[in-house]
């Protein structure tokens, strides 16, 4: 039964913002008849929604990966990790959820918190089309590294956690956590 959740979101036919779609389907070949295929479940989906709290449920950890506006800092072609921490009290949400709504939203209605990460790359181009920005282009294969190197850990961390109830789990200093480069 796969542990591991990567929800990849962004709309493919806005270009950069569909680089997350691009590093699943690399993802995927990467994973596959490996013996991480059989512990990581890919989900794709345009925008994060409530629906997606009873799918995090089911997991032990959770990759929410996606394009960054310019506005929202950075580069084009810089990539991002941070930990997701679920925000305190009940959840409010709308159309369109943070992955830490998400987070929350599956532990006020199914009682989970799985570790969960943010991994986002900074897009140039939003504008209609299917293909990526050369800046995001070239930083596709540091994605797919990324998210594969995380995935890694995160198999040897999520896996050394078996036999405590996910519900009662706390993060503890083995957690991976995601290192950005200065």
């Amino acid at each position: 039964m796969p542990r591991i959740l990567i929800i990849v979101y962004g709309n493919p036919m806005r270009s950069d913002d569909g680089v997350a779609w691009r590093a699943a389907e690399l993802l995927e070949r990467k994973f596959a008849g490996s013996k991480i295929e059989g512990e990581v479940e890919i989900l794709r989906c345009h925008q994060l929604a409530p629906e997606l709290a009873e799918a995090v449920n089911r997991f032990e950890a959770a990759i929410f990966v996606d394009a960054r506006s310019a506005g929202a800092g950075g580069e084009p072609g810089e990539l991002r990790c941070e930990d997701i921490l679920t925000p305190a009290g009940k959840s409010s949400f709308s159309h369109q959820l943070s992955p830490g709504a998400v987070l929350a939203l599956s532990r006020q209605l199914f009682g989970a918190s799985p570790r969960a990460y943010a991994v986002t790359l900074t897009g140039e181009c939003f504008d209609h089309g299917d293909s990526l920005s050369p800046a995001v282009e070239a930083a596709l294969p540091a994605l797919v590294a990324r998210i594969d190197s995380l995935v890694r850990q995160l198999r040897l961390s999520v896996g050394s956690l078996k036999g405590i109830p996910r519900r009662t789990r706390s993060r503890t200093k083995e957690s991976p956590k995601c290192r950005n480069p200065s």
